[in-house]
């Protein structure tokens, strides 16, 4: 085994894999006939979806801010699926609150979740794809991994902190052909999003929120198509980073 060259080859873990985007990615990958473990901590909904998706996935429970599960999730995929050659490091969550409100605990369970567990993904899952002869991991950081948002301290210093953890990982693991790249969702309308109001996109060059199967087949895109491309961020937020698109003042006119 090496790293897939087409969405058949891809032997993969999806972490918070049981919803949104997560879930989504595995639709997507499996429908294209790869071998897809969903990992995740919502077992109802995790085993549903493997269920549903049938013999090419399967599910297993997984606290990301477990060592212990990381080790034994990546053994049972490459024992399942004869090895294993990608790793979309997904699951995350959000807390609401400025800085000042923030309780320290609450900070560090989103920076342990967001950050902690995509670096212990990383470091349990790197050696299995070297075995398998290399491969590509995918971290879901966001737009707040580019700028920041206010009322969000703790999910925007763990999505900063997943980019540059990203470009580390990309550097020391070039040598055992291993990619490493972050994808930064824009909102997107899943669970996690479910009480944002509309607003929050009405000013974005496409004034909507996005869906989860846009940025999964972004995620398709990396895991396969994107050979040359290590280290690097990928944007799918409907140009949020990029300006607000604001109404001239009534009575001005352009000029």
């Amino acid at each position: 085994m090496a790293a897939a060259t087409s969405t058949q080859d891809l032997r993969i873990i999806i972490t918070g894999g049981a919803r949104g985007i997560g879930g989504a990615t595995a639709r997507l990958l499996c429908a294209g006939g790869a071998k897809v473990m969903i990992a995740d901590v919502l077992d109802a909904d995790g085993e549903a979806l493997a269920a549903e998706l049938g013999p090419n996935a399967l599910y297993r429970h997984l606290d990301v801010t477990s060592d212990e599960d990381w080790r034994t999730a990546v053994a049972a995929a490459e024992a399942a699926f004869g090895g294993l050659n990608a790793l979309f490091n997904n699951a995350g969550i959000v807390a609401f609150s400025s800085v000042a409100a923030c309780t320290p605990d609450a900070f560090r369970r989103v920076i342990d979740v967001n950050l902690t567990g995509v670096f212990l993904g990383i470091h349990a899952a790197a050696p299995a794809l070297a075995r398998a002869g290399g491969g590509v991991i995918v971290n879901t950081s966001s737009t707040a991994g580019l700028q920041g948002y206010a009322n969000l301290a703790a999910y925007v210093a763990s999505k900063w902190g997943v980019r540059g953890l990203t470009k580390a990982a990309a550097l020391d693991l070039a040598p055992q052909r291993i990619r490493v790249v972050s994808i930064h969702p824009g909102p997107i309308a899943t669970p996690m999003t479910a009480g944002l109001s509309g607003d929050l996109a009405r000013a974005q060059p496409i004034p909507r929120f996005g869906e989860a199967d846009e940025v999964a087949r972004m995620a398709r895109f990396l895991l396969v198509e994107a050979s040359y491309s290590t280290g690097s961020e990928f944007v799918v937020d409907g140009g949020a980073v990029t300006g607000q698109v604001l109404p001239l003042p009534e009575g001005d006119a352009p000029g």
